[in-house]
């Protein structure tokens, strides 16, 4: 049997924290980019950049502290300004609407590992690792993203190689570090899928 199709999906439901504004010109088609502020259980929030095609803004465009469903799925493009977080990852919208929802970050991907990091500790002496994901997007493109597992689910990803075909389920979160310059400090934002369910694919598949 064949190996299943690499998939990229997500579901955010949150507070818009900011006006849409103008980000690109793609295939003569406007995308503007918007934070959404997303709640997690234990309070903290994730504010994640949505990034909206033209044709959706035409049909509702968010205003600051509506809440919203957005589905769509990530992408990911590489920073050369020298400014700000070298990796850059998005939202694209697909579709946008009002809700009354509680908040909600569903992510879902199906891909293949490019990279894999070692089991460490943290300060605490919770275990983590942290790998990165191939999914392959339509007409040859891929999104490499950035992804962390914890706990058993650690020890299980540690367990697997590079080359390893998985679906993960968890959410995408925003976690702010400082950046260290000879001469100055700079904060900084990341973003990385947080694993809550791992899923490897069968060798057999894989061949």
């Amino acid at each position: 049997m064949e190996a299943e199709k690499d998939l990229n999906q997500i579901i955010l439901r949150g507070t818009v924290g900011g006006p849409p504004a103008f980000s690109h010109l793609s295939h003569q088609e406007r995308f503007y980019l918007f934070p959404l502020s997303v709640e997690r259980l234990s309070g903290n929030r994730d504010v994640l950049n949505i990034q909206l095609p033209g044709k959706l803004l035409d049909k509702m465009a968010p205003e600051v502290g509506e809440e919203v469903e957005v589905r769509g799925s990530l992408r990911t493009f590489n920073n050369r300004s020298g400014v700000g977080a070298r990796l850059v990852i998005t939202v694209l919208a697909e579709a946008v609407a009002p809700t009354g929802e509680p908040h909600a970050n569903l992510l879902t991907l199906r891909g293949t590992i490019c990279r894999l990091g070692e089991v460490r500790r943290t300060p605490l002496g919770r275990e983590i690792c942290d790998f990165t994901l191939a999914v392959n997007r339509r007409y040859g493109r891929s999104d490499y993203l950035p992804c962390i597992a914890w706990g058993s689910l650690a020890q299980r990803c540690a367990g697997l190689g590079v080359g390893s075909r998985l679906t993960l389920e968890g959410r995408l979160q925003s976690r702010g570090y400082t950046k260290q310059f000879p001469d100055h400090a700079e904060e900084r934002v990341a973003y990385e899928c947080s694993a809550m369910a791992l899923e490897p694919e069968p060798a057999w598949a894989q061949r």
